[in-house]
């Protein structure tokens, strides 16, 4: 029988085996690897839920907009202990929880199902906005977009939104691995910032640039992490 990683210490240098344990036919490869290091960083050295909290009203949630390609995402939920690394060699099966979209359903410790571009930064803001309504300004909101996925309206509204309403507890990850379609004057980073938000780019693959510019200090403002990827990854 497969040990369960929750017995074990989570280690980056494992991921790469957890996500050769998942065999099925992966149809968004760049999508898949891509994320891999923003996300080991956030769930090692950021957010504050564990397999224990998931339901507790004060932890941070995490939101996984770029739903498509979630081998990383399944494999670093897996190496923290939200679920055995035994259920990894179902991925995308027809009898697995681990489909080729996340569902909130059936994957232990997901917040939404997602893999329709454009839905969760807009869930991010109702979740910033639901909190604050109940005073609970402690939690952080977390969402993972990817650079093509902001040329939906929806986040287009998101993100004009979030800077003047001050949603300091919101914060999005976007993945640039230069797959969007269209270019920006002057970058993904001055569209935020136009916008109100707290901006930083990095490189997405160095993890002390990304704890850093995740853990930055931006009263009043919500955070925005441009995390730059190479379109190969």
């Amino acid at each position: 029988m497969t040990k369960s990683t929750a017995t074990l210490t989570p280690a980056y240098r494992d991921l790469h085996r957890l996500m050769s344990l998942m065999t099925g036919d992966e149809k968004h490869g760049p999508a898949a690897t891509s994320t891999l290091d923003a996300l080991w960083v956030l769930y090692d050295r950021v957010l504050r839920v564990t397999p224990e909290t998931v339901d507790a009203p004060d932890r941070d949630r995490f939101l996984l907009s770029k739903g498509h390609g979630p081998m990383a995402y399944y494999a670093v939920l897996a190496a923290h202990g939200f679920f055995g690394e035994e259920l990894l060699a179902g991925f995308g099966s027809y009898d697995s929880p681990l489909g080729h979209h996340p569902d909130r359903l059936l994957v232990p410790g997901a917040e939404i199902g997602s893999g329709s571009l454009g839905h969760g930064l807009p869930l991010a803001v109702g979740t910033a906005l639901g909190l604050r309504a109940q005073g609970l300004t402690g939690p952080r909101v977390w969402v993972l977009t990817g650079d093509a996925e902001l040329d939906e309206g929806s986040n287009h509204e998101a993100i004009a939104y979030a800077g003047p309403a001050g949603l300091d507890q919101l914060h999005t990850v976007v993945i640039d691995n230069a797959s969007a379609s269209y270019g920006r004057p002057g970058g993904i980073a001055d569209r935020f910032a136009t916008a109100g938000w707290s901006v930083a780019s990095v490189d997405g693959r160095d993890h002390e640039a990304l704890y850093g510019a995740f853990t930055a200090p931006h009263p009043g403002q919500p955070r925005a992490v441009v995390a730059r990827v190479a379109a190969k990854a």
